[in-house]
């Protein structure tokens, strides 16, 4: 039985032996999130066709939703998966749990990483690399703590103080993992998500049981 690891294949590892453990659980959360982000897909394949009135009243009515909704889903989605990670057995529901508590924060989180890593793209993209691994935790931060949005960013950046490569090369992983999925058999890409969700959930418990253990730690010296 595998332990969770601050490290990425143990993190892969660990997500794999939880993704089986848990399957149809986290199956059907990916599956709630894949349809929530279907009207988002809407606005980015309907550029061509914004010159009509009638169409520019459907993107501003999906752009809003992709603003003020999406995200609720997306970042439920994402703490529904860290609990399987911690063995925990959640309503399914839960994942809309933010649509009653911490809303604000969610809309506001999602907005503020998306400004600060779409202005670290634009500064020659190697800044906004930067930014978006180290700002990777920030979702699990305000579902599971209860941050702000400034406060989780805070603490994001410094909980992956030293796994920046390590997170880095994660993403590399799923982008390849994605797209030998598509090759191999569409439903493949969406397992590799879903191995990809578990993973990072996984390295962001192994990284926050070890600052718990650092505090007692230190409580216990004390």
């Amino acid at each position: 039985m595998r332990t969770p690891k601050a490290t990425a294949f143990g993190s892969l590892g660990y997500g794999w032996q939880q993704l089986w453990k848990y399957f149809l659980h986290l199956f059907l959360i990916g599956v709630i999130v894949a349809v929530a982000n279907i009207p988002a897909q809407s606005l980015v394949g309907s550029n061509e066709l914004f010159s009509t009135a009638g169409f520019v009243v459907v993107n501003v009515l999906i752009a809003t939703y992709v603003l003020l909704v999406l995200p609720i889903v997306q970042y439920g989605g994402d703490w529904m998966y860290l609990r399987y990670m911690r063995d925990e057995h959640p309503n399914i529901a839960d994942v809309f749990i933010g649509f009653k508590k911490n809303y604000l924060n969610i809309v506001l989180a999602n907005l503020l990483v998306f400004a600060i890593c779409g202005i670290g793209m634009l500064l020659f993209i190697i800044p906004g690399i930067i930014f978006v691994c180290r700002l990777s935790f920030v979702r699990y931060l305000v579902m599971d703590k209860g941050l702000d949005p400034v406060a989780a960013i805070e603490k994001s950046w410094h909980m992956t103080r030293g796994h920046g490569w390590r997170i880095f090369g994660m993403y590399l992983l799923a982008i390849l993992m994605f797209f030998v999925g598509l090759c191999l058999v569409i439903v493949g890409a969406v397992f590799a998500l879903m191995w990809v969700g578990c993973a990072f959930a996984s390295l962001y418990h192994a990284i926050d049981l070890q600052e718990q253990a650092q505090l007692n730690q230190n409580g216990t010296a004390a």
